[in-house]
């Protein structure tokens, strides 16, 4: 046979092969598009919108450095990065749906379930410095709940919003009767001040010219006004000077100088201070309008002041601010007399009206500077400030065994940079003073503070020991 004729026959024949494979290839495609088709309806359908949107992911909280402070998942989960720090003045939501039950998650539910996210004014390191102090004097004064507010003085900006004990908003929820830790208590929690108010009585009288840091009064251990009886608690001399009223925190001695004035006068002053505002801090400037829920403070209009109720008005009783309306009433004494607003939110304009004269402030700051607690002091430092200790209202009735420790001062004294607020809630034992449990969590903010600053300690050079001196 030919051999050209077989290569031939064998060539045709892988052609039909070919031919055959490609046939068999298109069936087996066509068979499983069919059944595919076939079983299409049996699958979920989703909408096509479904496929490529959903509900936008809750909006973040980041700190004024950028630091994220609370944020989303994909999976819907709320991370806290900074672990325990700031989760009170975050707040929470519920565990399933994420909406805002408490905090700023609840006061700017409406902002980040449309997925904003906003930036504080909060430095995370002053935030720490903060609660570190808090929660270590809290345990040791073994107080309910404490506060601390570090406010930027010449800014208004809130550095610090601290709460203890510490909470953690990924734990198991309960009420706040409880367990109180959840609470941000620098907004939501008015108070007595105490004798904090004595420094601002003592700027009301050398505004109107009715007294100088050095006029003398008559201060016995007790005085009786409309019926009641007022007392002082640290023994003095029974003549002090205005300054010297201030550093033995006398009830007497307060009352006496302040029947210079008309109670209006005083009254219009709290005013200017703005203990009568609901909404201290400004709003956010979003449509709907939206603003950060703060305690309403309760002061009795001035018609109802009578003779004791302006005495107890003069050194903290019978009127409630929270510890945020008494950080920005001291911001006044830092910032030479001019009231800025507390803002909480990068962006937001501080609104500031000047309250007392510059000098007035500068006074009142020297008076706080040298009669500044014992426990409160910083050697090489300037810092000032006043202790205030006020009995709680249970029942309707004063506590004999229910007190609120305060402190709020100015770091440094001689120019501040910051003003902070601390407030212990029922410190137990035989400590309970503001002096006594306060004033050291000031002392040690202040003092990491000014070493964050890099601010050295001031030496006597004229002694061979470098002995530290106040600057």
């Amino acid at each position: 046979m030919n051999p050209l004729s077989v290569r031939g026959q064998a060539a045709l024949s892988r052609g039909w092969v070919v031919v055959l494979a490609f046939f068999a290839f298109l069936l087996g495609l066509g068979y499983g598009f069919y059944v595919l088709w076939h079983n299409a309806p049996s699958l979920p359908l989703r909408p096509a919108s479904a496929l490529v949107e959903g509900p936008p992911l809750r909006g973040s909280l980041e700190a004024a450095d950028g630091t994220p402070l609370v944020f989303s998942t994909p999976e819907e989960t709320r991370l806290y990065p900074l672990g325990l720090s700031a989760t009170q003045l975050i707040g929470f939501g519920e565990r399933s749906s994420g909406k805002g039950l408490s905090g700023l998650e609840l006061d700017l539910e409406k902002l980040l379930s449309e997925g904003h996210s906003l930036r504080l004014t909060i430095d995370p390191q002053t935030q720490a410095i903060a609660e570190q102090a808090l929660w270590r004097g809290l345990e040791a004064a073994q107080a309910d709940w404490g506060t601390v507010v570090v406010m930027e003085s010449k800014t208004g900006r809130l550095l610090a919003v601290a709460n203890g004990p510490a909470f953690d908003p990924t734990a198991p929820r309960r009420s706040s009767q409880q367990d109180p830790s959840w609470r941000n208590h620098a907004f939501a929690y008015a108070l007595e001040p105490g004798s904090t108010i004595k420094p601002l009585t003592a700027a009301v009288l050398l505004e109107e010219n009715m007294a100088r840091l050095d006029t003398r009064v008559y201060a016995p251990m007790s005085r009786r006004i409309a019926g009641w009886t007022i007392n002082d608690v640290v023994k003095h001399p029974e003549t002090l000077t205005l300054s010297e009223v201030l550093k033995f925190s006398s009830n007497v001695g307060i009352t006496t100088l302040a029947e210079r004035i008309p109670r209006e006068t005083l009254y219009s002053f709290f005013k200017k201070m703005h203990f009568m505002d609901k909404e201290l801090l400004p709003p956010l400037s979003y449509q709907p309008r939206i603003a950060v829920q703060v305690a309403a403070p309760q002061v009795r209009p001035v018609h109802r002041w009578g003779p004791a109720e302006y005495a107890n008005a003069t050194f903290g009783q019978g009127f409630l601010i929270t510890p945020l309306h008494l950080a920005a009433a001291y911001n006044i004494l830092a910032g030479d007399g001019v009231y800025r607003q507390p803002i909480l939110f990068e962006g937001n304009t501080s609104q500031s009206a000047a309250v007392f004269r510059p000098q007035v402030a500068r006074d009142i700051r020297k008076a706080l500077t040298e009669g500044i607690a014992e426990k409160a002091r910083l050697p090489g430092y300037v810092l000032g400030g006043k202790t205030g200790t006020a009995q709680v209202v249970v029942n309707g009735r004063y506590s004999q065994s229910v007190y609120a420790a305060l402190f709020a001062g100015f770091i440094p004294a001689n120019a501040p940079r910051v003003t902070v607020v601390v407030t212990l809630f029922h410190p137990k034992g035989e400590r309970i003073h503001g002096s006594q449990v306060a004033a050291p969590i000031y002392r040690e903010i202040a003092a990491r503070l000014l070493a964050l600053w890099g601010v050295p300690p001031q030496l006597d050079n004229s002694s061979s020991k470098g002995k530290l001196v106040k600057r």
